[in-house]
């Protein structure tokens, strides 16, 4: 396991749920520090005091101006890059805001990166960018091609620089279940795109074990792959009715949203090629071939795998039941059902 000990550890996009996670999962360790790095003074704010650790650090600044990334780089040895524009709807409206943070703005952290000598960086990709449809997944799906493409230019000795690619975390910003949580509170319908819409459900824990999974494990210019559960969306609202003891909740049927799939896809069929089966996650391993491509007339790419495209219609499918345990492990739901049923009893 790789050692966190004295080391330095710089989250973009750090006060969104994933920085938090990582948060509670590293302040109480001999980490040196962990710097966050984001645009919101006010949600910077929030997290200084409600952690109040000598450990923790801000940078305020956007990933969009490599010049505000430099000096936050001074003496890092570890990268998570999870800074994004990551609504589909907003993205399908505003696409060159989301080429602007998600292709320019990782093209700056890694270039800041390098620059800098960090030795490692993760970034954090979605289950959008394979076989994208829509302006967030194409941004996603280049984000890959910029890291591969700067993983091959650069000595792994000095920086290491790999990928990884999820689905659907459980109450993370712009997310169905906090959306549905506040329609319940708030008395109003719940809306459902289409229930039939299959979508992979982790917890923000598992989000970690991800990319704390491809910090240790990757070479340079790896994608890793969750292998998460799905579940429909009606299985979903189901799920959440029911915990909040109300299963004859209205629902309303809105339909497909712009750019929207009715499944999503965290490894494709092209990448099956070059995946290796690692238990409770997928490694694909990148093509490093060069421009020179005569010499693989003789030579050929190395076929490592049998796999097949994975998606959240062939994955293991959660019923009610298993979703609902599934929420359950999640905090904000917890909390909100405790404040949910405090309000039922002072009813």
């Amino acid at each position: 396991m790789v050692d966190f000990a004295g080391k330095t550890l710089l989250i973009t996009g750090g006060t969104g749920s994933f920085g938090n996670a990582v948060l509670e999962r590293f302040l109480d360790t001999d980490i040196r520090e962990i710097r966050i790095f984001s645009r919101d003074e006010k949600k910077q704010d929030d997290m200084r005091h409600r952690y109040n650790d000598p450990k923790l650090t801000f940078f305020i600044g956007d990933v969009r101006d490599i010049n505000t990334l430099r000096p936050a780089m001074t003496g890092v040895d570890y990268i998570f890059h999870a800074a994004a524009l990551k609504q589909v709807p907003s993205c399908e409206f505003f696409p060159m805001e989301a080429v602007k943070t998600n292709v320019i703005g990782t093209d700056n952290v890694l270039t800041a990166a390098i620059e800098a000598g960090v030795k490692r960086v993760v970034c954090l990709s979605t289950d959008k960018a394979a076989y994208p449809i829509n302006a967030m997944g194409t941004s996603k799906a280049m984000m890959e091609k910029v890291i591969i493409a700067k993983a091959r230019n650069v000595d792994p000795e000095k920086t290491r620089i790999c990928c990884t690619r999820y689905g659907n975390v459980m109450a993370s910003r712009g997310s169905v279940i906090p959306l549905f949580i506040d329609k319940i509170k708030a008395g109003l319908p719940l809306t459902v795109t289409n229930g039939d819409m299959t979508r992979f459900i982790m917890n923000l824990n598992e989000a970690v074990d991800l990319v704390l999974y491809a910090f240790e494990h990757g070479s340079q210019g790896d994608l890793f792959v969750q292998k998460a559960d799905a579940s429909t969306i009606w299985d979903l609202t189901t799920a959440i009715k029911e915990l909040f003891g109300v299963p004859d909740y209205p629902v309303e049927i809105i339909g497909i949203r712009h750019g929207e799939k009715m499944y999503e896809t965290l490894l494709t069929n092209e990448e099956c090629a070059r995946a290796i089966d690692c238990g409770p996650f997928y490694r694909v391993i990148a093509d490093n071939r060069d421009m020179n491509y005569e010499k693989y007339l003789t030579q050929g790419d190395v076929q490592r795998s049998h796999l097949t495209e994975f998606n959240s219609n062939n994955t293991k499918r959660l019923n009610v039941e298993q979703i609902k345990t599934k929420l359950l492990t999640c905090e904000l739901v917890t909390e909100a059902l405790k404040e949910w049923r405090r309000g039922e009893k002072q009813a």
